[in-house]
């Protein structure tokens, strides 16, 4: 899997960053990207070879993703998202779906959605809404039982690929019972699904993270696992899925701002000086340490996912790429000097999209928490003061 995706990602990256200026500028989605990830077989990335994907690991996923990255974040982190769902879906053994008591026809459903990405097909995630964030225990979306199924009702905002993915998985509450969170595979067309156009943001500005108002219905086998309740234990099984897969996105993000700085200052004649070479030292040794502790975060979800220290480099991955990515971007601008912060210049866009890594949950300052408390010899899931998830 590893060569087939990565050489894809490789030979993709360039076409994408030739088309990064246009839609950052205009805030379009990068559609032709989409079919490029679609005929690479991409979109089964995370998918079981049993049912038709590539099969890959994390840390295979993070590799991939850095390398998309370089060429469009924006693309990388929509891209992502899809990955979250197949991979949170692929990782669900037969062990795994006894213990929480997943029943069958579930898992058959399971297979549905993921031999459809096989084939093609992309989710996005309707997680977060005004003044909750992605914490799901204070979400305000409600579902019911009704006989036609499961009543969705609610809005959620940030919704990376909205109005372009042939699916959403949608983070709702139980109206019967408050603590109960699930979570719902809604397809991209039901009556009462509306997309508001509302992303005009400073950075990440291609990913149409736009609003997505929801009352509809769905038929019943569209909750995921079968069995209300998962969506809070799954958090706690497979934080990577919600964390650490960013990570990777803004390394590549950071590699990107370095690539560009050197073509910037090679065709200016400025690479002769000290000071400019030793920004680009400094941030190369960055990039490349945060991009270590990415790939050692991958290497233990890999071997033991949701084990304590596995969740401590997951925290650690996320906290440190977001972080660099912007303090590598913010050094590469200014080593490169005024001329590369005119609207339309590599530079400039990657400095935008870079200051966007600490803000994706969990951001940098909760991530720090986390991982303070852990050091402090307390538990992090019960000893904050907010709840995580």
């Amino acid at each position: 899997m590893t060569v087939h995706a990565l050489e894809a990602a490789r030979r993709l990256a360039p076409r994408f960053a030739a088309r990064a200026a246009e839609h950052d500028r205009d805030g379009s989605f990068p559609a032709e990207d989409f079919r490029d990830l679609r005929e690479a077989g991409l979109f089964g990335l995370m998918v079981p070879r049993s049912l038709g994907g590539l099969g890959a690991s994390f840390g295979e996923y993070a590799a991939v993703a850095t390398e998309l990255a370089r060429g469009n974040g924006a693309t990388a982190l929509v891209f992502n998202m899809h990955a979250s769902v197949t991979g949170a879906l692929g990782a669900v053994t037969e062990e795994l779906a006894e213990a929480l008591g997943v029943p069958d026809e579930a898992l058959a459903a399971r297979d549905r959605l993921l031999t459809a990405a096989a084939q093609g097909s992309w989710y996005a995630v309707a997680m977060s809404e005004r003044g909750a964030g992605a914490r799901l225990s204070q979400l305000s979306t409600v579902y019911e039982a009704t006989g036609a199924g499961w009543h969705l009702k609610g809005s959620k905002t940030f919704c990376s690929g909205a109005g372009h993915a042939d699916g959403y998985l949608v983070a709702a509450r139980s109206a019967a019972d408050q603590s109960v969170v699930s979570q719902f595979l809604v397809p991209a067309d039901p009556e009462g699904l509306i997309v508001e156009p509302t992303w005009d943001a400073l950075g990440m500005r291609a990913t149409s993270s736009h609003d997505l108002h929801l009352d509809v219905t769905v038929p019943t086998d569209r909750l995921l696992g079968g069995v209300e309740g998962l969506a809070l234990v799954v958090a706690q099984l497979m934080p990577h899925w919600l964390v650490a897969s960013y990570a990777a996105v803004y390394v590549g993000v950071a590699r990107a701002a370095i690539d560009a700085a050197a073509e910037h200052l090679n065709a200016r004649n400025l690479a002769g000086l000290p000071a400019v070479r030793a920004r680009l030292g400094r941030a190369d040794a960055a990039t490349a340490a945060a991009q270590l502790v990415v790939a050692e975060a991958a290497r233990r979800v890999d071997e033991t996912p949701g084990d304590a220290e596995t969740n401590r480099w997951v925290w650690r991955a996320k906290l440190l790429a977001g972080t660099t990515a912007a303090e590598v971007a913010a050094s590469m601008l200014e080593a490169a000097g005024t001329s590369a912060t005119r609207r339309g210049h590599p530079l400039e866009r990657l400095y935008r999209d870079a200051r966007c890594g600490s803000l994706h949950p969990a951001t940098s300052d909760v991530c720090a928490d986390w991982l303070g408390i852990a050091a402090l010899g307390g538990d992090p899931d019960r000893d904050g003061s907010a709840p995580r998830w």
